[in-house]
């Protein structure tokens, strides 16, 4: 993983994998159980979002107890994500980076001139 100027993300990674050390969780935290876990994670937050309007949506961090929903399924999301990443070696700041990039490329301004290219 490559170290970034604002080391926030490596070092909840390391959290993250010493916490699931002292359990002794590594076992478990294969690629597949990982992106299994993500997934649900992540459709327990769209859970929260399903039957709301836009515009509910929209609102969703101005009632307390949904708020804390929405926080805690963020933070699962993100928890699993970074896991997933650690184990694979992927630096997640890195393939961010390089996905905007690509996008930049290939999702070129209006009126700039440029084609869209496949990536």
């Amino acid at each position: 993983m490559t170290e970034h100027p604002d080391p926030g993300l490596a070092r909840l990674q390391r959290r993250l994998a010493e916490f699931a050390a002292a359990r002794n969780w590594q076992p478990y935290h294969t690629p597949k159980n990982l992106v299994a876990a993500l997934s649900v994670e992540a459709s327990e937050l769209v859970e929260i979002f399903q039957w709301l309007t836009p515009e509910e949506s929209a609102r969703v961090m101005d009632e307390p107890g949904t708020a804390h929903r929405v926080t805690d399924e963020v933070a699962d999301v993100l928890a699993y994500l970074l896991q997933l990443c650690d184990v694979l070696g992927i630096d997640p700041l890195d393939a961010l980076a390089a996905k905007i990039d690509r996008n930049e490329r290939r999702f070129p301004l209006p009126g700039s001139g440029d084609q869209r290219t496949e990536d």
